[in-house]
């Protein structure tokens, strides 16, 4: 059995040791927001965070997260600032890759709460967007940056 958190509620999964993350969380524990993209670590698709930090769960061990917390896309309020500077910048298109999107911008700014076009840029580069909403997702990392401290959740 392995041990840890999701959303903030323990999890104890039956699987093999390097079972990937992303199947663990998709089919043990039925949260289907994280997407399966490439397998490979390069969409980030599949970007959840562990211990605050956004990771590629479609190569996580799920070993590797034994005793720590995960967040998922579930996970994030609707009422965080990211999800709704998305809301307010209409960013998804085909919505695929956004889930993978909204993780690796919540721990942009976790990170670093006001960053700049290149901050942004290299840290979203990760995450593919085929429809190439780049643009629009940059704008709204600026919006949520301007919704913290007016009501909007860090």
């Amino acid at each position: 059995m392995i041990s840890f958190m999701v959303n903030g509620k323990r999890q104890q999964v039956n699987v093999a040791p390097d079972t990937p993350l992303l199947w663990v969380i998709r089919e043990e524990i039925g949260l289907t927001g994280t997407k399966f993209g490439c397998g490979m670590s390069l969409c980030g698709a599949c970007t959840v965070h562990v211990d605050g930090r956004a990771v590629r769960s479609c190569v996580t061990p799920v070993s590797a997260v034994a005793g720590k917390s995960v967040t998922t896309i579930e996970g994030i309020p609707e009422e965080h600032p990211v999800k709704q500077a998305w809301i307010a910048e209409d960013v998804p298109q085909c919505g695929w890759c956004q889930p993978g999107q909204i993780m690796a911008a919540t721990a942009l700014l976790a990170e670093n709460p006001a960053p700049d076009d290149a901050a942004i840029d290299d840290a979203m580069s990760g995450v593919l967007c085929r429809c190439g909403t780049y643009q629009r997702i940059r704008k709204a990392i600026h919006r949520a940056v301007g919704m913290k401290g007016k009501g909007g959740t860090p």
